[in-house]
């Protein structure tokens, strides 16, 4: 089942980039008492992640922490080494990579989408969420394009 407005996130153990390396991160840890926009991508360095996507937020980053968000967040069903490597890559040092290898979270949400026609085996839904404490706000999913998950569309929502 599909998470939706009003569900609260569940509490899954991700990996992110710290100073030595991959650390662990908890979704209740990241969630607890903040206002968090979540979005994610199919995969890093993938052409609509890394051309559309991705740039969205760098670019709007500022305007969208000005508006009380205390946290963007990147989902993907990468290793954090690869998050690493994209965050570096986009310019993406205002946005915490969030690398859920074996989609966990992924499944939790009931996002995950089946890639492996072409080659990708499982990967996350395009999506973006606002999360207050740990409950979803807003939530748009894409199965083409980005226009329900984009920056843009957040902002007008924030």
């Amino acid at each position: 089942m599909t998470i939706a407005t009003g569900d609260r996130i569940p509490d899954v153990t991700l990996k992110t980039n710290g100073p030595d390396g991959p650390q662990d991160i908890s979704t209740g840890e990241l969630f607890a008492g903040k206002k968090v926009v979540l979005f994610a991508v199919p995969g890093a360095f993938t052409p609509g992640c890394s051309n559309t996507h991705m740039p969205g937020f760098v670019v709007n980053a500022d305007k969208i922490l000005a508006k009380g968000v205390d946290t963007i967040a990147c989902l993907s069903v990468n290793d954090a080494f690869v998050m690493g490597a994209w965050q570096k890559d986009q310019n993406a040092q205002a946005i915490t990579m969030l690398a859920d290898g074996n989609a966990e979270l992924t499944r939790a949400l009931g996002l995950e989408k089946d890639a492996t026609a072409g080659g990708m085996g499982l990967r996350c839904k395009r999506f973006a969420m606002i999360v207050d404490d740990g409950v979803v706000k807003t939530l748009g999913i894409d199965e083409k394009g980005v226009a329900s998950s984009s920056a843009e569309t957040v902002l007008e929502q924030l």
